[in-house]
């Protein structure tokens, strides 16, 4: 009985330095050689090397003068300890009341715009209620709102938004896509003449 009660302490053991200590470094190892970005958390710096976010984690942005993202669900709105969705259905009265809030909202600050033309992203919250990125054209519905904000030429602003769209990944997955963030860094930049 003792020799088994040893075996089984010195395999307790042996297990826990390989799988508690030894495994989760050589992860943390080859995630900090091979994918040294994304180990870190997909940080985002601005121009003077503070992090200013993640390229994975939404942020609220909702002066005229920058690009707005998806509406988020998410506890009091991109908040990255309460990610969900708001569960409401199709049928929900209080989802069609958000939604109609949202677009009267939009349709106030882009003037001449009619309902038809706002992405439907732009009134929805996603199911993680983090979403970084919109679609090129939620971009281009907020381009001339971001460029009279500015003072900016609304073709320099349009040329930003498609320099900072990103393809399908590997040309066939997903949709092409805009990050908030990095768009709005960009405004910075072009605003303050760097």
């Amino acid at each position: 009985m003792l020799t088994d009660l040893r075996r089984g302490v010195v395999a307790l053991a042996v297990f826990t330095v390989l799988v508690g200590l030894a495994y989760p470094l050589l992860l943390l190892g080859v995630g900090q050689v091979a994918f040294r970005g994304a180990a870190d958390g997909s940080l985002v710096r601005g121009a003077d090397g503070r992090v200013v976010g993640s390229s994975l984690i939404g942020q609220a942005f909702d002066a005229p003068g920058y690009f707005w993202g998806r509406p988020s669900a998410a506890g009091d709105g991109y908040d990255a300890g309460a990610s969900g969705a708001s569960n409401l259905g199709p049928t929900s009265r209080k989802l069609a009341d958000t939604v109609r809030e949202r677009v009267r909202a939009l349709l106030a600050s882009h003037p001449g715009a009619t309902a038809a033309d706002i992405p439907a992203e732009l009134v929805t919250a996603s199911g993680s209620g983090l979403d970084p990125d919109i679609s090129p054209a939620a971009a281009a519905f907020q381009v001339d709102r971001v460029a009279a904000a500015r003072g900016l030429d609304p073709g320099r602003v349009r040329a930003l938004v498609r320099r900072h769209t990103e393809g399908r990944d590997l040309g066939f997955l997903g949709e092409p896509r805009v990050s908030v963030l990095r768009l709005n860094l960009a405004l910075d930049t072009v605003s303050s003449g760097r």
